[in-house]
C-alpha cells in the first residue's frame, strides 16, 4: 500500500496489527498479579500502546500526516515506534518467564511484534515512498 492510497494511520498494516497486540496484551494483562501493577503491568501496557500513538502522531491526517514533509522527523517518530515494539518484545519475555503468560502466548505476541519491527523498519529504509516531494 502505498502512500497514495493511506488516507489515515488506521489504513497501515503494521498499525493494524500494533494497534491489536496492544489489545491482546491489555486483555492479557488484566490476570497479572497485583504486585506487578506499577511495574511490569504498566510497562506493557505502555509500550505496546505506543507504537500505536508514535505511528498516529506521525500519520494521522490534518496534523502529523502533513508533517511527511520533513524526512528526518518521519524517520525519527518511525524510530521511536521501533523502540517501542522492541521494549514490548522485552516485556512480553519477562512476562513468559515469570508465567504470567503462557510460552504459546508469549511467541505468539513476540512474533506480531516482529512483523511490527519489519514493517517499521521497511518504511524507515525507503521514507521516499511515505514522505511527500518538495
Amino acid at each position: 500500500m502505498g502512500k497514495e492510497s493511506i488516507k489515515s494511520h488506521e489504513d497501515l498494516v503494521v498499525y493494524q496489527m500494533a494497534f491489536s497486540a496492544a489489545m491482546k496484551i491489555f486483555n492479557l494483562s488484566k490476570t497479572f498479579p497485583v504486585e506487578e501493577r506499577y511495574s511490569l503491568t504498566d510497562q506493557i501496557r505502555r509500550s505496546s500502546r505506543s507504537v500505536c500513538a508514535n505511528l498516529a502522531q506521525r500519520l494521522k491526517p490534518h496534523v502529523a500526516w502533513r508533517k511527511r514533509r520533513y524526512e528526518a522527523a518521519f524517520i525519527a517518530k518511525l524510530s521511536d515506534c521501533e523502540a517501542e515494539a522492541a521494549e514490548t518484545q522485552v516485556w512480553l519475555k519477562f512476562a513468559v518467564k515469570c508465567q504470567y503468560l503462557s510460552v504459546e502466548q508469549g511467541r505468539e505476541l513476540y512474533g506480531i511484534y516482529n512483523q511490527v519491527l519489519s514493517g517499521l523498519v521497511n518504511m524507515i529504509n525507503n521514507p521516499h515512498r511515505w514522505v511527500i516531494g518538495k
